[in-house]
């Protein structure tokens, strides 16, 4: 696990890489899955939330899309002090880890019903529709197609002019 110290200077200190890190590179490590923890250089308390909720922060005020709305961070507030809180907490992880779990097939379903609520879609679909069975009926060989078809009289030509 990376141990990252943070200074009284709000600085933050690679031990492993004895090097200074910014907020975006402990991003970078969230995103890379690394192990990694955040204490106070002094007290050796840990930190990591408090460096996980800035990154947060940050995240939703650089117009990222907003994650967290007003009224989500309300609810949260709400739990708080609640006697259902250890339960929301639990409830919350569980149900990202169960949404990582199934983000492709969520994915999916996600562009399927953009896919059906746009109209140039759905005329393609129908079109392919409308092809294939176009194309069952005129196969050579079938029923109702010029090769399959029954003989049809041919229309006789006028006699004309005889004499």
């Amino acid at each position: 696990m990376r141990i990252l110290r943070k200074y009284t200077n709000r600085r933050l200190y690679d031990t492993s890489r004895s090097c200074y890190v910014t907020l975006e590179d402990v991003k970078q490590l969230v995103l890379s899955g690394e192990p990694f923890k955040v204490e106070d250089s002094k007290t050796g308390n840990d930190l990591t939330r408090n460096i996980l909720l800035q990154i947060i922060s940050e995240q939703e005020a650089q117009g990222h899309g907003t994650l967290l709305t007003n009224q989500v961070l309300q609810q949260l507030i709400r739990f708080y002090g609640d006697s259902m809180q250890g339960m929301m907490s639990q409830y919350l992880e569980q149900s990202i880890a169960s949404f990582l779990e199934h983000q492709d097939r969520i994915r999916e379903q996600m562009q399927t019903m953009m896919g059906a609520a746009n109209p140039l879609t759905m005329m393609n679909r129908i079109a392919d529709q409308n092809m294939a069975m176009w194309n069952m009926f005129s196969q050579p060989g079938q029923p109702g197609s010029e090769d399959g078809a029954p003989e049809q009289p041919t229309p006789k030509e006028p006699d004309g002019d005889k004499k």
